[in-house]
């Protein structure tokens, strides 16, 4: 489908709908086949018009790796905020982030994409980055809930916040190869139960979504 024509719009915000355009066109189709000319035709322009905001097609790609990242972390940072319990903020983390990954399925397919890639590119740097500040915060949570006698004293943070990130990213590839992103959504509360059973201490509340 072909985007409506965007006209007579600030530099930045053109560069948002750029942006979001790539992270719709990824959700359609394999990252690594979009071209400029592709991205152009789909928002119903020129490829002059994208190349007067961004140099280059790395640029692009670049730009799109910050904008999931800023609104992944910022998406998981609201859904955690107010919540005493480290392992209940886990858990809305765990939530946020699959309705973020349902919303712009796009998204996982970009970040897998430049992850897998042998070049040192600066968009896989900033995936890489945003894993590394994930990972960062979930062993800041796994630590206070240990803590607070929330989760097993002799639990492996750094193991923990693998399984959580990997756990999400076993969801995504399922409901991408079925083609169905409501299934992850559906089964994420009980996927989400299963890990919290393996990481809580033998007394803590079970509650389940």
């Amino acid at each position: 489908m072909t985007l409506p024509r965007p006209k007579h719009l600030p530099a930045e915000e053109r560069r948002n709908v750029t942006i979001e355009a790539v992270v719709d066109l990824a959700g359609r189709t394999n990252p690594d086949s979009i071209t400029t000319a592709a991205i152009a035709e789909h928002m119903n322009l020129t490829q002059g018009a994208i190349f007067r905001h961004f140099p280059n097609k790395e640029a692009i790609w670049q730009a799109v790796m910050t904008w999931v990242a800023e609104r992944l972390m910022a998406r998981i940072e609201r859904a955690s905020r107010g919540i005493d319990s480290p392992i209940e903020k886990m858990q809305a983390m765990f939530l946020a982030h699959v309705a973020f990954v349902s919303e712009h399925p796009g998204a996982p397919r970009m970040l897998f994409g430049e992850l897998q890639g042998a070049r040192a590119t600066p968009a896989k740097r900033l995936a890489q980055a945003m894993l590394r500040q994930y990972a960062e915060r979930l062993n800041d949570l796994i630590k206070e809930g240990k803590a607070r006698g929330e989760l097993r004293p002799d639990l492996d943070g750094e193991a923990a916040a693998t399984l959580f990130i990997g756990t999400i990213q076993g969801l995504v590839m399922q409901s991408l190869i079925a083609g169905e992103m409501n299934h992850m959504t559906e089964a994420a509360p009980r996927v989400f139960a299963l890990f919290r059973r393996g990481i809580e201490t033998g007394n803590a509340n079970r509650g389940e979504s």
